[in-house]
């Protein structure tokens, strides 16, 4: 059966050229960096930084002059262990920054979250694109969200949740695999009436997965490319490259570029990254080089 399953995902397929969102379409012809704004006291790599809505807007005007083509917006950290936010805690960190990066054109914009709820206040607020990185396994009722208010989706491989996911990284070929629960995920989302165009779909590298899982995704990303939504991939400061490289979370935004170069190659289009001018560059390279072929 995996044989079989293999064939059907790594058949090629190009990558779609654009992407719709809430108001209009963003280009996939080139690398669309998506800039990390997070805004909770506990993220793995940057928590209470960003938090104040002045400090939100500071971030995202530097992600926005190194080359972000969307602002994605995170109020519930997902790193491993993390607590579970309520809604209205969650709301009330997302929905000022939101609301301060549009008053200050910086969108669009993107709400993290796998809460309804918190989607529809963002939404509410401006955002144009929704981020869920349960993909729809949290709350079923956030696909009619996003179909109501005509935004993009992203729906992120994860099983389980943040306190459970590592002891669930159990695959027998990842890649595959996850191919098959991202392409039942995106079923959910156009069965709830989100258009076919204005979903993307992301592996969720780090996310129920170890180190080895991980690089084999990214080695076989072709698998994910070929369910024929574009392709986000989020490396940024994962685990896995700290554990190539030796280097801690504040010092991988060197390997995070590689690693997005790579994904490029192998059909991604969209990178959610700390780092967007270090990304950008190895991206620039990445492209030319597909485009000298």
């Amino acid at each position: 059966m995996i044989p079989e399953l293999v064939r059907l995902f790594t058949t090629w397929a190009d990558p779609p050229r654009t992407w719709r969102i809430a108001g209009g379409e963003l280009a996939l012809a080139e690398p669309l960096l998506i800039g990390i704004l997070n805004v909770t006291p506990d993220s793995f790599s940057d928590g209470g930084r960003f938090a104040p809505p002045d400090a939100g807007v500071a971030r995202a005007e530097r992600l926005k002059a190194d080359g972000a083509g969307l602002i994605d917006v995170g109020g519930e950290s997902t790193r491993p262990g993390a607590r579970e936010v309520p809604v209205p805690e969650e709301i009330a960190r997302v929905v000022p920054v939101i609301r301060e990066l549009l008053r200050h054109g910086l969108g669009p914009v993107s709400v993290d979250t796998r809460k309804a709820a918190v989607a529809r206040a963002g939404l509410d607020a401006g955002a144009a694109v929704v981020n869920d990185v349960s993909g729809l396994a949290y709350d079923a009722a956030l696909a009619g969200t996003v179909a109501a208010a005509g935004a993009g989706l992203i729906l992120m491989h994860m099983r389980g949740s943040p306190d459970t996911m590592d002891g669930l990284a159990t695959y027998r070929h990842v890649a595959v695999e996850v191919a098959g629960e991202l392409r039942a995920a995106a079923a959910r989302a156009e069965s709830a009436g989100v258009a076919r165009g204005a979903i993307a779909v992301d592996p969720g590298f780090g996310f129920a997965k170890h180190p080895e899982h991980n690089w084999r995704l990214l080695d076989e990303l072709a698998t994910i490319a070929g369910l024929g939504y574009p392709v986000v991939v989020g490396p940024s400061r994962k685990r896995f490259l700290g554990a190539a490289t030796g280097r801690p979370v504040e010092d991988r935004d060197r390997a995070t570029a590689a690693a997005c170069a790579l994904a490029w190659e192998r059909g991604a289009r969209g990178f959610r990254v700390h780092d967007v001018a270090l990304a950008r560059e190895a991206l620039l390279v990445a492209r030319a080089t597909t485009l000298a072929r």
